[in-house]
């Protein structure tokens, strides 16, 4: 059973040797994921809630094009720059994420390039 990369252009396209998701048989792991624009390259959103709203756009376009959705994810993997930005992003999660059952979840606080707040991968199993 081959890789295959998935690639959309309503997703910011990766700034290194990477794809925006593989997929092996049923398994899509989409790389991880921020807030840029993928027409203008730009930072979306001065806040946490906004990239954060951004950042699921361009992991739905990701999913989309691999023929899958937020209702397949397993995992999510949230890296945030803040512990104090947990609320707010938490917020536009719950929103975001779909009914349950959701899929588990892992936040680590990191540092990422200037002016983004949060980076997002996820991997999910499509039927």
């Amino acid at each position: 059973m081959s890789k295959t990369a998935i690639s959309t252009e309503n997703a910011p396209k990766p700034v290194a040797a990477f794809s925006q998701a593989v997929r092996k048989g049923n398994i899509l792991q989409v790389a991880g994921q921020v807030a840029f624009d993928p027409a203008t390259g730009a930072i979306v959103g001065e806040t946490v809630g906004e990239q954060t709203e951004q950042t699921f756009k361009n992991i739905e376009a990701v999913l989309e094009a691999a023929g899958s959705s937020l209702s397949d994810a397993m995992m999510v993997r949230v890296y945030l720059t803040d512990v104090d930005h947990f609320g707010a992003f938490n917020e536009v999660y719950n929103k975001l994420i779909g009914e349950a059952p959701h899929p588990a979840r892992t936040t680590v606080y990191v540092g990422l390039p200037a002016g983004l707040l949060v980076e997002i991968d996820v991997l999910a199993v499509t039927d």
